[in-house]
This record gives structure tokens, C-alpha cells and sequence, in this order.
């Protein structure tokens, strides 16, 4: 449905470069994590926060980002993002709503919270093919 390539809006051209300016820095940071143990002397100090918040200000530049195509967009593509987006921000939501309760009272082993974040993307991905037009 969204083209990116030379066909595709402006505000797509835009969202993609976004998209690259914020996941880059994401990558950069998270891989030597999960690499290396250069990063495990500052869990539980205060250079654990910092690190907290470098990882976490690209993905909320990325949420950011899809944000901004959707303002950015026509009124049909607008409507069509906008749904699947609050579609699967529901079901990450259900899922981790779903998953904390399991912890609680299954036993269900603990998973990280950034893993919602993954998880919506995931649902993102398997919902958009689905919702193709902007009706309810």
C-alpha cells in the first residue's frame, strides 16, 4: 500500500529517512550490549540510567517518526496508518496485559517491558496487511 521508493510521497520519503536516523544510533547502542560485557558495570549505578535513556531516545524519535507520517500524509493514508497503529498498540497492550498477569499468577517466566515496544512493531507487521482501507 505505502510505496518507498521513487514512487512513493514525500512524507514517506521523509518517515524512511527518520526511520534511518533513529535506528541507526538504536543499533549502534544495542548491539556492543549485547556483544559485550562493557556495558554490565553500570547496571544498577547511575550510569545504567544514562545508558536507559540513550537506548530508549531512539525509539521514541521512531515513534515519533510514524507520528509524523501519519500528520504528514493524505487523509486516506492518514486514516489507514492511524488504524493500524491504534489496532496494534491494543494488542501489545492486551498481550502485555496478558503476560504480566501470567507472571503473576501462572508462574509465567518474567520478560523484559522494552519487549512491548518489539512486540507492537511485531503486531504492526501482521495486522497492516489486514487493514487496507480507511472504512471501520
Amino acid at each position: 500500500m505505502y510505496a518507498i521508493g521513487k514512487n512513493g510521497t514525500p512524507a514517506g520519503r521523509r518517515y524512511v529517512l527518520r526511520t534511518f536516523a533513529f535506528m541507526v544510533p538504536y543499533v549502534l547502542i544495542c548491539v556492543p550490549m549485547m556483544v559485550t560485557a562493557a556495558c554490565d558495570e553500570g547496571v544498577g549505578r547511575p550510569a545504567g540510567w544514562v545508558l536507559a535513556a540513550a537506548v530508549s531516545a531512539p525509539v521514541i524519535g521512531q515513534l515519533w517518526a510514524t507520528l509524523s507520517l501519519i500528520r504528514e500524509s493524505d487523509e486516506f493514508v492518514r486514516a489507514v496508518i492511524a488504524k493500524q497503529f491504534i489496532v496494534s498498540a491494543g494488542l501489545a497492550m492486551a498481550l502485555a496485559t496478558f503476560w504480566g498477569f501470567a507472571e503473576t499468577f501462572a508462574a509465567a517466566p518474567h520478560l523484559p517491558g522494552w519487549l512491548v515496544y518489539a512486540a507492537f512493531w511485531a503486531i504492526f507487521g501482521c495486522v497492516a496487511p489486514f487493514i487496507r482501507g480507511s472504512n471501520a
